[in-house]
């Protein structure tokens, strides 16, 4: 049953266009070694966007003669076990992966552990001491971040009978970085003038049930919530969705994470509070670089570790209105003509956001 599952893997990971280098036959790309990476799911643009193309480009470059796989498991665990089982059966020697549930993912290290398969953890934690790397950003650190974001805007806030509510929107309970993002949060919010409402853990990210959620909440706390802490910009868009619909104007402040173009939009005009920019393309460089070294038998020395698995951790970036065009424009994360679409024209104007000015 287990060679029948892989088998039928085998054909849907094939049939995901997995890309081997041209110009290699089987027995060159054996030699070279195999790397495969899976990713989780693409309602975030990053990770076919930025994630994968740097990832493939950078692995291609410091090893051009090794074999690359590719699958994404359209947040579906199974789906992802399928697709891993499949690269370990074609013969993978570095297995990295973006989880899309890290305790399901445990089965998948023990997997590749009885075939000898080093496994890098992408993106996202893998409590598993068999795993040999971890590649992410301080997540916790990003939390903090937001967190200060919420306490410096409800600061300026005119002052009430009573503390300034909040409401804070996690993100999936089944990834890890969520737990991280959520204590960073409350250790800025904790002990601060606010007031939490009330929390919610969004499951598989989705900005649907966060807005379904909030619209909930503000039916709740009617005329109370001042600020909602949104753990990445998907949720940040449905959460000012549901006050926008509710008819929230203007809308309270609202955090985010990964500088996505819509998120970068809102911020310019003014109905998104802030959002984190994660360097995905380095985050993806330095995963590729070191799924290469290990492949090459080398042992990559990482800056620190986390439940006993060396570690590489990136700083991420604060973006603010003031902080779009040196970090986002200068920064080459978005263009001013894809910010600066009509809608947000004038809006950009005010900015000072120009081509002339990004240049």
């Amino acid at each position: 049953m287990r060679r029948a599952l892989a088998g039928v893997a085998l054909a849907a990971v094939a049939a995901l266009g997995l890309g081997a280098c041209t110009g290699q036959t089987d027995a060159e790309q054996e030699r070279a070694g195999t790397i495969a990476l899976l990713l989780p799911e693409a309602q975030a643009a990053r990770y076919e966007t930025s994630d994968r193309p740097t990832f493939e480009e950078v692995a291609r470059q410091r090893c051009p003669d090794c074999q690359l796989l590719y699958a994404n498991a359209e947040q579906d665990a199974a789906a992802q076990q399928e697709q891993a089982e499949a690269m370990i059966a074609r013969g993978t020697d570095v297995l990295v992966i973006d989880a899309v549930d890290t305790t399901a993912a445990t089965s998948i290290v023990a997997a590749a552990e009885r075939n000898d398969v080093a496994v890098i953890a992408y993106d996202r934690f893998i409590d598993d001491p068999r795993v040999d790397y971890y590649v992410s950003f301080d997540s916790r650190m990003i939390g903090y971040e937001q967190g200060k974001a919420i306490v410096r805007a409800l600061a300026d806030a005119e002052p009430g009978e009573e503390p300034p509510g909040a409401l804070l929107v996690h993100g999936s309970p089944t990834d890890p970085n969520s737990a991280a993002l959520k204590a960073g949060v409350h250790q800025a919010l904790d002990g601060a003038e606010v007031t939490i409402l009330a929390e919610y853990d969004t499951p598989d990210w989705s900005p649907t049930r966060a807005q379904e959620w909030v619209t909930a909440q503000l039916t709740q706390y009617a005329g109370r919530v001042d600020a909602v802490y949104a753990a990445n910009d998907g949720i940040a868009g449905g959460s000012i969705a549901a006050m926008k619909a509710a008819g929230y104007e203007p809308i309270p402040p609202v955090t985010g994470q990964d500088a996505e173009l819509s998120a970068v939009q809102r911020i310019v005009d003014g109905d998104q509070l802030m959002t984190v920019a994660k360097a995905t393309d380095q985050q993806a460089r330095t995963a590729a670089e070191v799924a290469v070294r290990v492949l090459r038998g080398e042992d990559p020395v990482a800056s620190t570790t986390i439940g006993g698995v060396p570690s590489f951790l990136l700083a991420p970036t604060s973006i603010w209105a003031d902080d779009v065009e040196r970090v986002v424009v200068q920064g080459r994360i978005h263009a001013v003509d894809e910010i600066c679409t009509d809608p947000y024209a004038d809006a950009c104007a005010r900015l000072g956001l120009t081509d002339q000015g990004a240049s």
